[in-house]
């Protein structure tokens, strides 16, 4: 609940964070960069990577009788027009559950549409396609696919077992937390050892897996392992060993 809030008070108050600078890393000797607003950047390639949008899960929720506050998909919209606009890039690729359930992009309202369109102007955008919304997107711009390689690196939704050199998905969520005088502080995080890199949910309204969970069991080579942690003022690079809980 709280890395929800968080992202909700980030939608809410942007123009901080949108000025700060990301954090430098490489990918499969690739050069990146970790922004504090979520999303990863490869300058050399003019591509804009994000994942897990889950854009309409409030009206996913409430299509089931279940009542959440109907604004989030304004709100992640918000922050990825932000990130957009400052890297300008050539490619967004949208690392899948781009929509929290599979007939969100079909339903989704003629304003957020809009919102898309006009952010994907001038550009490519890749929408893979994730557990969530395996059947792609509806009338919006670019293209879905099941995975993408580009730029000497593999783009999927749900990380592969084992060790994987030159992936860079999503699915998981990753958090980390870290102790500090007596407070622990939990966040989204990218988590990369050098050979793959997670991202972190960039919807406002997702939720986070830590880093020591069973599911993140062998994805990585924890020696090498380092969490670029969201921060409220910018980003914490923390490796492994030094992580809390």
């Amino acid at each position: 609940m709280t890395t929800v809030m968080n992202r909700l008070a980030l939608a809410r108050d942007i123009s901080g964070l949108a000025a700060m600078p990301g954090i430098e890393t490489s990918v499969h000797g690739i050069a990146a960069v970790c922004d504090p607003l979520g999303a990863l950047y490869l300058p050399d390639a003019g591509l804009l990577v994000v994942s897990d949008l889950h854009l309409e899960k409030g009206a996913a929720f409430a299509r089931r009788g279940m009542m959440l506050p109907p604004y989030d998909t304004l709100a992640t919209l918000t922050v990825l027009a932000a990130v957009i606009s400052r890297y300008d890039p050539k490619l967004v690729i949208s690392l899948g559950d781009n929509f929290h359930d599979r007939i969100g992009s079909k339903h989704l309202p003629e304003n957020f549409r809009t919102l898309i369109v006009n952010m994907a102007r001038g550009r490519e955008w890749i929408w893979i396609n994730g557990n969530h919304d395996p059947d792609g997107i509806v009338d919006l711009p670019g293209t879905s696919a099941d995975e993408m390689h580009y730029a000497g690196l593999t783009f999927r939704h749900e990380p592969k077992n084992g060790l994987q050199s030159g992936e860079i998905a999503g699915h998981l969520h990753p958090s980390a937390t870290v102790r500090r005088r007596e407070k622990s502080v939990r966040r989204p995080c990218f988590a990369t050892d050098g050979a793959r890199l997670l991202m972190p949910a960039f919807g406002v309204m997702s939720g986070g897996l830590d880093l020591g969970h069973q599911a993140m069991k062998g994805l990585f080579d924890k020696a090498s392992l380092v969490a670029h942690l969201l921060g409220k003022d910018r980003i914490y690079s923390v490796r492994y060993g030094n992580l809390w809980g």
